[in-house]
């Protein structure tokens, strides 16, 4: 026991002997007796204790806390320099969609069909903006009879797929009387020979009728006057649409937003109407229209010819890819101008894949709603890359998807609409038409 005290008693002789407890306390402080275990945490854990190591340890704080400033920081500009690819730039759920919307313009039968499966496919894809279908004002929506078929696809269009139906009085360009249909074919008089490639995407209609479609091309500038949207995608209606555009309404501000013919490149630089992204103005509408009189036109200069002197050196242009790819590509043997260069391969599936609408221009086979002559198939169908023709035929990607464009088109306009094919035409035609303006004698 005395050996154990003895023991005891040094041990605290040494403990007050030891600066770092002296430093705690003042000078004029009692240091307290470390005589038992409490007095020994009191040491340890006082105010001034706690005060002195937090002194101590201060830089070594402040490092630490530099190095967690300068990671976040540094993490967090990246992001906004370089955002996950995973990750939306876009806050779709804040979008006012009702701001926005699609536009169809019809003046026949075949084209308020073609115009109703657009919007069936806009609604099928998800897209949120609106639909407008503008039709002759002469139409109404109460159906007569079970053979009312525009009547009844009117109210399907608002019904079905929430189209906002607008009469209007339908525009017509006042065709010159040098213009002839000719063996199915358009041949107008033009200072620098044939009218330009986009033409060749409406004369297959001549087969079947003998009013031009491109007669009432005009109607299209009343989308300019809506202008309770902020922008509108109008969109022609002889296409098929694999993906909505949703994400091209907030695209930076611009009158005009369209692609390029890129058929036609690099010779002719024109734009194309298989879609027009437009900021709705009364004024532009009110140049479109005077622009479009007989009176103050050019010669031969129609919708597409308006659009391209008006906006041809100030519209934004989108690349077509991804966009917008033509049917006839597909019986092409040179896919250079749709590639946008010569060291890509032509890979069918993977253009159509990533094409969000595919237009049918092929002249001069007939537009999807109207049956093939079968003589014209032969001659004009593509063909396969291994031995065409044979039994032995294979690489036939172009033959089947390009077969397969005018089936699904066919079925769903029985399906959408109730309507059959239209007779296809002969072929050769041996007709022979002088044309003039509508209601002309």
């Amino acid at each position: 026991m005395k050996a154990t005290a003895r023991a005891h008693g040094q041990f605290e002789s040494y403990l007050k002997d030891v600066p770092m407890i002296h430093d705690l306390y003042d000078s004029d402080d009692e240091v307290p007796p470390i005589s038992s275990k409490a007095n020994l945490f009191h040491l340890r854990h006082s105010p001034r204790s706690c005060y002195r190591q937090f002194r101590r340890s201060r830089p070594l704080l402040f490092v630490l806390l530099a190095i967690v400033a300068i990671c976040y920081y540094s993490t967090h500009y990246h992001r906004r320099l370089f955002p996950p690819t995973h990750a939306p730039s876009i806050r779709y759920k804040n979008v006012q969609w009702r701001l926005f919307a699609y536009s169809q313009y019809v003046t026949d039968s075949h084209y308020l069909c073609n115009s109703v499966m657009v919007f069936e496919a806009l609604n099928r894809l998800g897209s949120k903006a609106d639909r407008i279908l503008m039709y002759p004002e002469e139409w109404d929506t109460d159906i007569a009879n079970i053979t009312d078929r525009d009547s009844q696809l009117l109210q399907k269009a608002r019904n079905h797929y929430g189209a906002k139906l607008l009469p209007i009085k339908v525009k017509k360009f006042e065709r010159n009387p040098s213009e002839t249909v000719e063996g199915g074919m358009c041949f107008l008089s033009h200072s620098k020979g044939w009218v330009w490639g986009w033409l060749q995407q409406r004369r297959a209609d001549v087969l079947n009728t003998d009013d031009l479609t491109w007669d009432t091309s005009a109607t299209k500038f009343l989308t300019f006057n809506q202008t309770q949207y902020l922008r509108i995608i109008h969109l022609d209606s002889d296409v098929t649409v694999q993906q909505h555009m949703d994400d091209l309404f907030l695209l930076p501000s611009a009158r005009v937003v369209m692609m390029r013919a890129y058929w036609n490149l690099p010779s002719i630089k024109r734009l194309t109407s298989m879609f027009i992204l437009l900021e709705p103005s009364s004024a532009e509408a009110d140049r479109l229209m005077a622009a479009a009189e007989s009176k103050t036109r050019q010669r031969n200069d129609f919708d597409m010819e308006i659009l391209n002197d008006l906006y041809g050196d100030s519209a934004m242009v989108l690349p077509h890819r991804n966009y917008g790819l033509v049917s006839g590509e597909f019986r092409s043997e040179d896919h250079h101008r749709y590639l946008g260069n010569n060291y890509e391969k032509w890979n069918p599936k993977r253009a159509l894949r990533e094409a969000s609408l595919v237009h049918f221009s092929d002249w001069p086979i007939p537009k999807p709603w109207i049956m093939w002559p079968r003589n014209l198939l032969r001659e004009k169908m593509p063909v396969c890359d291994i031995s065409p023709g044979t039994k032995d035929e294979a690489g036939c990607e172009n033959k089947d998807i390009w077969l397969e464009l005018y089936n699904d088109f066919r079925r769903r306009r029985a399906d959408i609409c109730a309507l059959l094919s239209v007779p296809a035409p002969e072929w050769p035609p041996r007709r022979k038409l002088n044309s003039s303006a509508p209601g002309d004698g």
